[in-house]
């Protein structure tokens, strides 16, 4: 593993800052005391910050030379509304607020590159540092953008990393194409007409109905769509009803659909949509429906996740590179990736060994309250954002 010295001789420094990070984290949008942290330390370091962009978002402009290659670099700030369960002496000191998604250890891993970076970065262009606010809850991505991101900060393309549970640390993992999933919600009501439980011939029981919509929801997966193409379509909420005696008035279904394509996503839609009309007309019943898109697919572009490869097997070697299997999760990243080409890599952290003592119950996995990122990793990403910087800027513009 070739990591960089500079930054292996900070990381004692670096892990404070993921520790204090840790200990006082922030929701989606709500991330003052993060952004003031990170633009205090970009600062220190002599690099131009800009504030404000998605409401708490930070960025910063590192440039050597006389290039106008550019390239940028981001990672996310907001925690989660998870109690935590460690009892660790870094453990969250703002109840029912987490980093149980290792947004701290994001967010530090890009510090210590920033600060490399403008101390001994070996480049000649431009390097654009994006702290993002509201991943979580919110597509701050997608404010940012908004906010004029691209068109302040105009780069060629935009890397993105997630630490990810579930194999060795240390090792990487980056895959053109789909590698995380859209995420979008529905919500159902029926509307029958209520009545006693022992003379349901006098009403139109929404129940039934809705056991049949859940029933043919899942056909759109089986026979609609192409067995080759991944959606999910799950029914995650059903209320009805009050009183073991009375056929409710009204049944409502909620619920999440994931796909990897845009087409895939419109079939879904398009054909809920009509199976809820379809199935509550032909028992009488009125249908109120509501699909909402969250965020798209995270889509990695083949030229620069092949690039961000090669900079991997620089650093740890071909025998640590796995293919990245796509996940049904989601990532606001997507919405980056569909403005500038780019790719999204994971950062593998453990499988929770690495956790002191003090954690709790649960596994190291991703939105669990025991969670912890693991500060190894901190020198590792930090030296991959920089090769991977450096190698963008020194290669041929295409």
């Amino acid at each position: 593993m070739k990591l960089l010295d500079s930054i292996v001789t900070q990381a004692a420094s670096m892990v404070a800052v993921r520790h204090d990070l840790h200990a006082h984290p922030e929701l989606s949008f709500q991330e003052t005391r993060t952004s003031d942290l990170v633009a205090q330390r970009l600062t220190e370091w002599g690099i131009p910050i800009h504030r404000g962009l998605g409401k708490t978002g930070v960025v910063g402009t590192i440039r050597k030379g006389t290039s106008t290659r550019t390239i940028g670099l981001r990672a996310d700030m907001d925690a989660l509304p998870v109690p935590e369960a460690n009892t660790f002496p870094h453990a969250s000191r703002n109840p029912g607020k987490m980093h149980a998604c290792g947004h701290d250890g994001h967010t530090t891993m890009l510090l210590a590159a920033a600060r490399h970076l403008a101390q001994h970065g070996n480049f000649d262009g431009t390097v654009y540092v994006i702290f993002q606010p509201a991943e979580e809850k919110g597509a701050g991505a997608q404010e940012m953008i908004r906010d004029g991101l691209f068109e302040r900060f105009p780069m060629e393309a935009v890397f993105g990393m997630h630490n990810w549970p579930g194999a060795a640390a240390g090792k990487f993992a980056v895959s053109p194409g789909p590698v995380m999933a859209s995420t979008n919600e529905f919500r159902i009501v029926i509307r029958g007409k209520g009545s006693h439980g022992a003379m349901p011939n006098l009403g139109i029981d929404p129940v039934p109905i809705a056991c049949e919509m859940v029933q043919a929801f899942q056909t759109i997966i089986s026979r609609n769509r192409k067995p080759i193409d991944p959606g999910v379509i799950s029914v995650t909420m059903i209320h009805a009803g009050e009183a073991t005696n009375v056929v409710p008035d009204v049944c409502e279904l909620q619920g999440t659909v994931r796909t990897f394509t845009i087409e895939v996503l419109d079939l879904i839609e398009r054909r809920m949509r009509q199976v809820a009309q379809h199935v509550c007309a032909a028992h009488e019943a009125q249908c109120e429906f509501e699909f909402v898109r969250n965020y798209p697919p995270t889509v990695n572009s083949p030229r620069e996740a092949e690039f961000a490869r090669r900079v991997m097997a620089s650093i740890v070697g071909e025998d640590n590179l796995l293919v990245q299997e796509p996940t049904m999760g989601a990532e606001d990243f997507a919405y980056m990736l569909q403005a500038r080409p780019g790719a999204y890599a994971f950062l593998y952290n453990g499988d929770g060994s690495h956790r002191a003592a003090g954690h709790g119950m649960g596994p190291c996995t991703l939105h669990n309250p025991s969670y912890d990122f693991n500060d190894e990793l901190i020198p590792l990403g930090a030296t991959y954002w920089v090769r991977l910087a450096e190698e963008w800027l020194a290669k041929a513009a295409a």
